[in-house]
């Protein structure tokens, strides 16, 4: 049986400010199976961010268990975390995080380049992704020629092009206007359906979490609540 792309088990993470412990995440219990659409919310402080870079190996637990597609991510060296990222974790940030000197077929290929991937393969990829999310005939154009819910779009792309296990997408619509942000989670869905992209958000927008299939709910640090939507 293909393991959950993401398992914890009594997932804790502490802070030491001074002589003061702080806990960002106490006994956090999760399985997120592959072809799930989860979003994360819950007020500033909760723990959304903190459980995000720990799940992408950006940070580590205090204690608990981590698994990324069957793999125990708190037991991995650095290297093989950076591994882990290239390969089984797609990212989509709030800021996009696009190379401004690179084109948007440029900045797609870029992942599957450090990957290894051949020049032929890449272009091939690259084209059959940015079409597919509606940006067939603007592969050349550079980040700053285009719009915001474009430049979103080729941060999407360019995370599902090498079909990772997983996908971490932190407030994915904060920079967009409601009806680009609707647009995008139109096209996330799509993803989501037709290909069994597992997406994992972390939001505070209402429109995200309308369009999740499971909502789970953060509160200082606790799974307040885990709810399956219709």
């Amino acid at each position: 049986m293909q393991p959950n792309p993401v398992t914890c088990r009594n997932l804790t993470k502490t802070y030491q400010q001074g002589k003061i412990t702080v806990p960002a995440l106490i006994d956090i219990y999760l399985d997120i199976p592959k072809g799930d659409f989860v979003c994360l919310s819950g007020p500033s402080g909760s723990g959304k961010t903190t459980l995000l870079n720990i799940l992408s190996g950006l940070d580590t637990p205090t204690n608990g268990e981590i698994t990324i597609d069957g793999e125990r991510v708190d037991k991995m060296s650095k290297a093989a975390l950076a591994e882990m990222r290239l390969h089984k974790i797609g990212f989509v940030f709030q800021a996009y995080n696009l190379i401004p000197v690179l084109s948007a077929q440029e900045n797609v290929e870029f992942v599957m380049q450090l990957q290894g991937v051949k020049a032929q393969e890449r272009a091939y990829k690259a084209r059959k992704v940015l079409n597919e999310v509606g940006l067939e005939g603007l592969e050349d154009r550079h980040p700053g020629d285009l719009s915001g819910g474009q430049q979103q779009r080729v941060a999407v792309a360019r995370a599902i092009v090498s079909a990772p296990s997983l996908i971490l997408a932190d407030e994915p619509t904060a920079n967009l206007d409601s009806h680009t942000a609707e647009t995008l989670m139109q096209l996330l869905v799509t993803m989501n359906s037709e290909h069994g992209v597992t997406f994992l958000f972390s939001t505070h927008d209402k429109l995200v979490m309308d369009y999740s299939k499971r909502l789970v709910k953060l509160r200082d640090g606790h799974i307040e609540n885990d709810t399956i939507q219709a």
